[in-house]
């Protein structure tokens, strides 16, 4: 369902927990959906998936400074709030929450966040610190939303089981919904960092999704090996001369722990860099699929 009504621009916490204190009285059930801005085709299916559970959608923007790693893209990171808020002005949203920095970690805050072990590994063991400001920054704008539940994209899978874990062994109450990942027509996967994609690389990028492609029609074909799809997958990759692999593994949809061989659903899920731009995918192996 698209919401035609002008989305209202909050800045503070405190204003966004009366709207949704409010909405709460009227019985009206909060979606959220989390984003850095520089929006695109993907977020906005995020927002649809917001209005199929939810009679209320708040997407929040702010790039969150502290799952940045000092070399990381951080400065550069594309910021348009006026292209944002028109994108969301023609799908719908009741509230686009844009707080500034001290809004969000306010001067002298000391707690933090963090998930083990599902954070260990994939992305978490080449960016260390990562997972911490996901969570801690996810945390705290459940606490400004008071949303019923939350949208995050499945792209990030990582992403997506560790906020899962947090909403429940914190119990928010929050539940967590997995939006489908948006591609582009050629396969890419849609993210807000394609832009820093030059042509080349941009055209070598699509050897994820053709490297997942060509992992399921071998796991169609019976392949149940985690270390022959792995190396298929990485050897598609690495025909690409800019592509600079950070890993490919199979892990467990749950636990995201490393797998031998697919049995229960698993993840096959890829992180690779195209002149210093890094771009990470997934498909996952349900027991439908197998």
């Amino acid at each position: 369902m698209l919401n035609p009504i002008e989305p209202l621009l909050i800045r503070s916490v405190a204003e966004l927990q009366r709207w949704s204190d409010t909405a709460r009285s009227l019985r009206r059930r909060i979606a959220l959906v989390p984003t850095m801005g520089a929006l695109h085709a993907g977020h906005l299916s995020l927002v649809d998936v917001g209005y199929r559970h939810a009679d209320r959608v708040i997407v929040s923007i702010f790039v969150n400074p502290t799952q940045f790693g000092p070399a990381e893209d951080f400065a550069r990171y594309p910021r348009d709030l006026a292209r944002d808020l028109e994108l969301l002005r023609k799908v719908g949203a009741d509230v686009v929450f844009a707080p500034p920095v001290e809004e969000i970690y306010p001067n002298g805050d000391a707690t933090w966040v963090e998930v083990e072990r599902l954070t260990s590994g994939l992305c978490g063991r080449s960016r260390p610190g990562h997972f911490r400001g996901v969570t801690t920054v996810v945390a705290r704008l459940f606490n400004a939303a008071r949303p019923h539940l939350a949208v995050f994209g499945e792209k990030d899978y990582q992403q997506l089981a560790v906020i899962r874990r947090m909403s429940r062994d914190l119990a928010f109450g929050v539940e967590v919904v997995g939006g489908a990942i948006v591609r582009e027509p050629d396969g890419l996967a849609m993210s807000s960092r394609n832009v820093f994609l030059s042509a080349r690389a941009r055209q070598q990028a699509t050897s994820l999704h053709a490297a997942l492609h060509e992992a399921r029609a071998l796991v169609r074909a019976g392949v149940r090996d985690a270390a022959a799809l792995c190396h298929e997958a990485r050897r598609r990759i690495e025909k690409e001369p800019l592509a600079e692999v950070d890993y490919v593994e199979l892990v467990d949809a749950e636990t995201l722990e490393p797998v031998r061989e697919i049995g229960a659903p698993a993840v096959l899920a890829l992180a690779v860099r195209f002149e210093g731009t890094r771009l990470i995918d997934n498909t996952l192996f349900e027991a439908e699929t197998l």
